[in-house]
Order: structure tokens, then C-alpha cells, then sequence
């Protein structure tokens, strides 16, 4: 069994302690989850393991063959290549094959008469089949397709930031490493890439550290919990919710401790302010414990409460109507003839693929952009606010507390008191001292925490939201979520988070392409649950060798119907058959090269074959069980 340990780590950044004495191990299977504020340093431990960052201490102990593979936040891109020769840009024989194999199919498809590219073709296909090399190839498209990513030859300089950002995904789980690092893997990925990743993970065999915001993903996938906090590592065995359980017990413990400390804080303090001398040894060592017990009570104090109630701008009955807009860019419709009314105290979620406008409906309610069709009738008492996914016009010399106090000093809450910026800072999980530190010295994360603050300082009552939870950490979106909770705005969100948008929205604007938008009444896990039902009933009912299976009615007698025995006798040959259709299309999308739309049509056809051949086995199990009885 392989095993990845380091001891004692120790790493500085500037005069900021990241890690101080931390040991772990990574045994081989492990699936871990690191949470923590953004800041405590969880993308620096990525580095440090992946090899990619140097500590200041401590040594690391793996085997000789020890490999790793890491998703970066910001991986490097050589935009020269296509995403296949991406893809396959190791050194691995494997690899070096695959690459001369798509390289020779691309040109035999431009000169198919050419003799000599079709006898190095035939050869090249030899050796696929001796090295099995076909099964790499497969599964590269594959995992391609399932991210979204269907034009193989297409270069990485014509594509977006998120199709780039998926292709180095790809990458990452192709090379099929005894450790996979993923820093915030479901970043720009839509709701299936995100199932299908989760279903490949917890099926991967070796080693798994990612860093996500995405609870649900980190729920499923985790078999243990790393948390960071000031310098040191918490690990808790099991799932995120068993974190959360662990957590919670540990705060109520902490709790107890923390009211005699406060206590005994007290006593100290009306001691020390006497302005005794610090003349005699019992003197001296009272002092220090003092200045000890100060000093935990200060770090532990920005992990308390952070419920935000804040009053926001009063918002009149009317607020935003649209009236049958229409835009387009190019042949491309984002939408047609869509009319919607905003009513106050809405909380919508905006769903749907990537490249459907979802991100485009809110810069239309920005006023960013124009339509092309239609009218869009403003409420006057609005004041909307914009968490775009960039930091806009964020000055990086200022100090944390002057970029805040140019929104506003203070702001009101719903009691008519009012909290100041410094108060704000440490609600969102800035501790005091750290008020004065240049923005330029934050972590991106940080940035983003800081940027979502300065929106609400504003005192919106009408706030869109344009991928929350992209960079920030779980407990800032744990603030932010009880902050949408007591928001009596009006708030439009657009993610793909499926925990994030079943905690605070109740209606969905589904986009489905092609400038249709549908509406949906009810939490998005419940919406995903019942598409996915849908889909299944559609394939059932679509698969005619097939008989749909009566409900099991335990009172009734366990005997063979006609056309269940009709089906038993056909049942398994119809299994070998499907199965035998599945390897075949996996050897065909091998060999498409570059035919993206015949690789989509495959992939499609063999969604369906599994999703049939896994209705099949639940048949074949149901007979036999009463065939045996």
C-alpha cells in the first residue's frame, strides 16, 4: 500500500505563519476534502504536495514511483496545441503513441489516397491494440465528452477560460496518478459534469485531495475532512456531514471552556488595570498569564456567530417587469419573447448549461447590455447591486478598511442600530489586525470575500449574484446564506451549486438552449431529481424489447407471468447484447479523430445503452429472485 506522509511542515509567506509543525499521511484510497477560510493557506499545501511550492520545514516521505497529478487553480496552457495533443502532451510510450496515431488519422482524412499515411496508420493501429492503448484514447474522449468538450482539433487559443479550464481537468484524470490534487474541481463545470465527476471519484482507486466549495460534492466524495486553521490541521474521519457533527460537538466542548476562561479574562483584566508593578516572580507570572489568555481569546474570536441582519434600502411594491425580450449574438438565441415579473421577496436561481445566457440575463437586468426585442420596466425605489465573477474596479494598494469605508462607514441593521466596516470585517471573517493589511497582499479568495462585503455595504434590495460560491470558502458562504435568509430584497442568483441554490432559493429559471426558459417551482435537488426520473421513464419508454416491469405486489403469489417468462428466456441474450454495443462504440469514438458530432452521437448512444443495460440487471435480478421463491 502506497503512502504519502510529510512531518513537522513549516511555511512562511512574508510575516504571515501559513503552517506551523503540521504532520499528515495520505494512504493509498483516501478521498479528502480540505475546508478552511480563504487565506489559511489550502491552495499553498496543494503546492507544497504537488511539488510545485517549497516549505521552510519538514520532510516528505512516498515511494520511488510515487505519482501525482495536480489540477491548479491557474493551470499554464500552451495555446499552440489542440485539446487532444493537450491532453496527451506527456512523455509516457502510451501517450507518444496515441499522439502519432491522431496526428496520422488527421491526415489520411485530408489525402485518404495516400499509400504511405495509410501503411503507417495500419502499423500505428497495431500498436494500439498490442499496448491496449485504445483504452487510454477511449477514455480521454470520453471524459472529455462527459466535460462538455466535444471538438477534439479545436486549439486551446479559440477556446473560453471555463472550456480551459475543464480540458486541464481532463488532463489531470487521464493520467491516472496514486495521488489526484484537485483545487476547486467543479469551478465551470454544469450540473451533469459535476454528477458524472462525482460518480468517476468515488469509483477512483488510488488517492483523492481536492479542495471545493461545493458541499454536496465534498459530502459524497470525502472519506475524510482536513480542516486549516491558524497554522494547524484538523483531520476528521468520514464525510463532510460527519465533519459538521465532529465540529459541532468540539465548538459546545470549546463553549464551556471559553465561559470560564472569560470569566477568569475578567478578573485578570480588573487585576492588570490596577497598574500593578510587575516587581515580584508571582507578579510576573501572573502578567504572562494574562497576556496568554488575551491572546486566546483573540484568536478564537472572529469563529463566532456571524448572523448578519442588515436593513437594505426600502423596496416599493414594483420591481422588475420584463416584457417579451429577445437577444441574440449572432445565430446564437440567448432569448426569445421572454416575459417574467419580479415580485419583492423573490429568491430565484438562474439554471442550465454552460453557454445558455444564463450570465447574459443578468447583465441585461445590469443594464450592461442591450436587447434586441421587448421592454424591461424598472421599479423607482431599486437599487440593484452586481456580484460579477470578476473583482470590478478593486484598487490593490488601498488597506482592506479604507477599499470598504469608500462604500460606507457604517450601516444599519434591522434593530436601527448601526455596525461600523471594522465590525463588518470581522463578520466576514477578518480579524481586526489584519484591517490595516494592502489588498494586494490577499489571497484570491480573500479578494472575492472582500468584493461580495462591499456589494452588501451598499444596502442592495435587489442583488444578483453571478457564481457565488466560485472562490469563496464554505464558511463565508455560510455567512452569505444566513445573510440572503433575513434579505427582505429580492435576490437572483446564477450557479450551478446545488447546495448553495437549495438553501436559498425557491424557483428556478431553467435555460435550455436555443432562448427557452422555463420555470420551476421548487428547490433545484428536486428539480434534478425529477428531470432525471423524466429521463429515465423517457428511455424506458423508447426501449420496445423491453416490457415495463409491474409493481411488485408482495401479497401476491411469486409465479412467473407469460411475458415474464418470455422475458426471462431473451433476457440475458439481449444483456450480452448490449454489452457487446458498448464496447463497440467505445473502440469507435477511439478511432473518430476529430469527428466531434460522430464522438457526441456516441457518447449519447451509450449513455443510454448503460442506463438500459443497468434497467436490464434490475430485471434479470427481479426474475431470478422469483423464479428461486
Amino acid at each position: 500500500m502506497k503512502v504519502f506522509s510529510i512531518d513537522h511542515l513549516e511555511k512562511m509567506q512574508g510575516e504571515k505563519l501559513v503552517f506551523k509543525d503540521v504532520s499528515f499521511s495520505i494512504t493509498e484510497g483516501d478521498k479528502i476534502g480540505i475546508i478552511g477560510v480563504n487565506g489559511t493557506g489550502k491552495s499553498t499545501l496543494l503546492n507544497i504536495i504537488a511539488g510545485v511550492e517549497e516549505s521552510d520545514g519538514g520532510t516528505v516521505d512516498h515511494p520511488k514511483d510515487y505519482t501525482i497529478s495536480y489540477l491548479s487553480q491557474a493551470p499554464v496552457f500552451d495555446e499552440r496545441l489542440t485539446v487532444l495533443e493537450y491532453l496527451f502532451a506527456g512523455d509516457t510510450p502510451t501517450f507518444s503513441l496515441i499522439k502519432d496515431y491522431e496526428k496520422t488519422l488527421l491526415l489520411l482524412q485530408d489525402n485518404p489516397e495516400d499509400s504511405n499515411t495509410q501503411e503507417h496508420l495500419l502499423k500505428l493501429q497495431q500498436s494500439m491494440d498490442e499496448t491496449n492503448a485504445w483504452d487510454t484514447n477511449a477514455n480521454a474522449k470520453t471524459i472529455l465528452t462527459k466535460l462538455g468538450l466535444y471538438d477534439f482539433s479545436r486549439k486551446l487559443s479559440e477556446m473560453s477560460g471555463g472550456q480551459k479550464k475543464r480540458a486541464a481537468l481532463a488532463k489531470t484524470l487521464i493520467e491516472n496518478p496514486d495521488l489526484l490534487i484537485l483545487d476547486e474541481p467543479t469551478n465551470h463545470l454544469d450540473y451533469d459534469s459535476i454528477t458524472w465527476l462525482e460518480d468517476y471519484l468515488a469509483k477512483y482507486q488510488q488517492s483523492v485531495l481536492f479542495v471545493t466549495h461545493d458541499r454536496y460534492f465534498l459530502d459524497r466524495i470525502s472519506s475524510k475532512v482536513w480542516e486549516l486553521a491558524q497554522g494547524n490541521l484538523y483531520e476528521f474521519r468520514g464525510s463532510y456531514t460527519d465533519f459538521l457533527e465532529s465540529k459541532a460537538i468540539r465548538e459546545e466542548n470549546e463553549s464551556l471552556q471559553r465561559s470560564k476562561q472569560e470569566s477568569l479574562f475578567k478578573k485578570e483584566l480588573a487585576w492588570i488595570r490596577t497598574g500593578a508593578k510587575a516587581r515580584s516572580t508571582k507578579q510576573k507570572a501572573r502578567i504572562q498569564r494574562f497576556e496568554t489568555l488575551e491572546g486566546d481569546l483573540k484568536n478564537k474570536s472572529y469563529s463566532e456567530s456571524l448572523e448578519i441582519e442588515l436593513s437594505g434600502s426600502r423596496l416599493g411594491k414594483k420591481v422588475l417587469e420584463l416584457k417579451g425580450i429577445s437577444k441574440s449574438f449572432g445565430n446564437q438565441q440567448i432569448l426569445e419573447g421572454f416575459s417574467f415579473l419580479f415580485k419583492p421577496g423573490d429568491r430565484i436561481g438562474v439554471v442550465g448549461s454552460n453557454g445558455t445566457g444564463k450570465s447574459t440575463l443578468l447583465n441585461i437586468l445590469s443594464g450592461r447590455q442591450t436587447i434586441d426585442e421587448g421592454e424591461i420596466e424598472t421599479g423607482q425605489t431599486v437599487k440593484l447591486e452586481y456580484y460579477t465573477q470578476e473583482n470590478e474596479d478593486m484598487d490593490e494598494s488601498l488597506r482592506m478598511i479604507e477599499y470598504i469605508r469608500e462604500t460606507a462607514e457604517s450601516i444599519a441593521l434591522k434593530d436601527g442600530t448601526y455596525i461600523t466596516a471594522a465590525q463588518m470585517l470581522e463578520r466576514f471573517l477578518f480579524p481586526m489586525n489584519t484591517h490595516g493589511t494592502p489588498i494586494r497582499k490577499l489571497s484570491g479568495g480573500e479578494k472575492r470575500r472582500l468584493y461580495l462585503l462591499k456589494i452588501l455595504m451598499s444596502a442592495p434590495n435587489v442583488l444578483l449574484l453571478d457564481e457565488p460560491t466560485n472562490d469563496l470558502d464554505t464558511q463565508t458562504l455560510t455567512v452569505l446564506e444566513d445573510y440572503l435568509e433575513t434579505f427582505a430584497g429580492v435576490v437572483i442568483t446564477v450557479s450551478h451549486d446545488r447546495y448553495f441554490l437549495d438553501k436559498t432559493c425557491k424557483q428556478l429559471l431553467v435555460f435550455k438552449g436555443e432562448g427557452k426558459i422555463n420555470f420551476y417551482y421548487g428547490l433545484f435537488s428536486e428539480f434534478l431529481e425529477e428531470s432525471k426520473a423524466y429521463e429515465a421513464a423517457t428511455i424506458v419508454k423508447q426501449s420496445a424489447e423491453i416490457t415495463k416491469p409491474a409493481e411488485e405486489n408482495k401479497k401476491k403469489k411469486k409465479k412467473l407471468t407469460y411475458k415474464e417468462a418470455k422475458e426471462w428466456e431473451e433476457i440475458e441474450d439481449k444483456m450480452e447484447e448490449v454489452e457487446e454495443r458498448i464496447n463497440v462504440i467505445s473502440k469507435e469514438m477511439a478511432a473518430a479523430g476529430s469527428d466531434y458530432g460522430k464522438i457526441k452521437a456516441l457518447s449519447d448512444e451509450e449513455d443510454e445503452l448503460n442506463e438500459k443495460l443497468e434497467y436490464m440487471i434490475e430485471r434479470w435480478e427481479y426474475l431470478a429472485e422469483k423464479i428461486e421463491e
